[in-house]
């Protein structure tokens, strides 16, 4: 890993060409093969692996802030709470913590709400460049009508969302209907209008990760702009052999098609510890133009508090109680 400047974090982005798709190619699909066992042994490999340290892990720790949508997914959720979320993006880390580290003007990558709370998270986020991101299409689920499904994208964006985060419908990859998948897919992208399309694969539900390789490549000819791994609500969500499968289905898609496709791994990556091997991962695999906001997202509510703890440590030599870095 590269020694990283302050300004890395804060690099005014290349804006990449979005993922227009292609036509759906059911050879290429059918194709696409995932050993299990390999995936899985270098997926067990990655933690064990002496990671970064001092400077250098710091600098990567506020990388993955940079990195991070900032998320509540919760029915008791508040305005009140919201706000306090878009204040903790705007300032991620305590100003004395940020001016030690040389890093004034961090943020998070964005915020992640429900649709009813994409005006309050606009508002509260007005005059800065944090993009709202918005779970739709009858999160976490995905199996209300697909008509309302489809109003519910627009409604979003029509509410200041520059995100939106949709879930396909499981059934057809179970079933492997991958054409109902590509239209749904299609249709939800053009919901979308010039607002980004993030597809929740819910890979703990797709039953094999030759699934997971498949349905990837389907919302990427589809018109996907970022694939995601859960909706954090699925017993088992981001792990390290869905994410190597589908870094490795955006590698080989960006080869044929010249296209870059985001990833987003969401639910149970918590630890500062975890975000690194995430990081070091995806630079191995897809190389650093991933490792900017516009290709890469955490989906993330209790890391921040981790990172932020292990920063105070690097600052001050002291750790702090969990208590003391709430999230909003």
């Amino acid at each position: 890993m590269h020694t990283m400047t302050p300004t890395d974090t804060q690099l005014p982005q290349v804006q990449e060409p979005r993922n227009d798709g292609t036509p759906l190619d059911l050879s290429w699909v059918r194709g696409v093969q995932a050993n299990t066992s390999a995936i899985e042994r270098r997926a067990a490999s990655l933690p064990g692996r002496r990671t970064v340290k001092k400077d250098y892990q710091a600098a990567w720790l506020c990388k993955a802030i940079s990195l991070m949508d900032l998320t509540t997914l919760s029915g008791d959720d508040t305005e009140g709470r919201v706000r306090r979320l878009c204040a903790k993006a705007r300032q991620p880390v305590r100003a004395d913590l940020l001016d030690a580290l040389g890093m004034e003007g961090l943020t998070t990558g964005a915020i992640c709400v429900y649709h009813d709370m994409v005006p309050t998270a606009v508002d509260a986020l007005r005059g800065t460049s944090i993009p709202v991101a918005a779970v739709s299409t009858g999160f976490p689920a995905g199996l209300s009508p697909f008509h309302l499904r489809i109003a519910e994208v627009g409604e979003s964006v029509a509410a200041g969302a520059e995100e939106i985060d949709i879930v396909i419908t499981r059934r057809h990859v179970l079933q492997g209907n991958w054409q109902a998948l590509y239209d749904e897919m299609a249709h939800m992208r053009a919901a979308c209008g010039s607002a980004h399309v993030k597809a929740i694969l819910a890979t703990g539900e797709l039953g094999s990760l030759r699934n997971v390789a498949r349905a990837s490549l389907v919302c990427m000819m589809a018109g996907a702009d970022f694939i995601k791994t859960s909706t954090g609500k699925e017993g088992v969500n981001a792990t390290l052999p869905v994410t190597l499968t589908m870094i490795r289905a955006i590698r080989d898609y960006h080869t044929r098609t010249g296209l870059r496709v985001g990833y987003k791994p969401a639910g149970g990556i918590s630890k500062a510890k975890d975000a690194l091997v995430y990081l070091s991962l995806i630079k191995e695999e897809l190389g650093d133009r991933w490792l900017q906001p516009d290709l890469f997202r955490f989906g993330a509510s209790s890391l921040l508090g981790d990172i932020e703890r292990q920063l105070e440590h690097h600052v001050t030599g002291g750790y702090s109680a969990g208590w003391r870095h709430a999230i909003g």
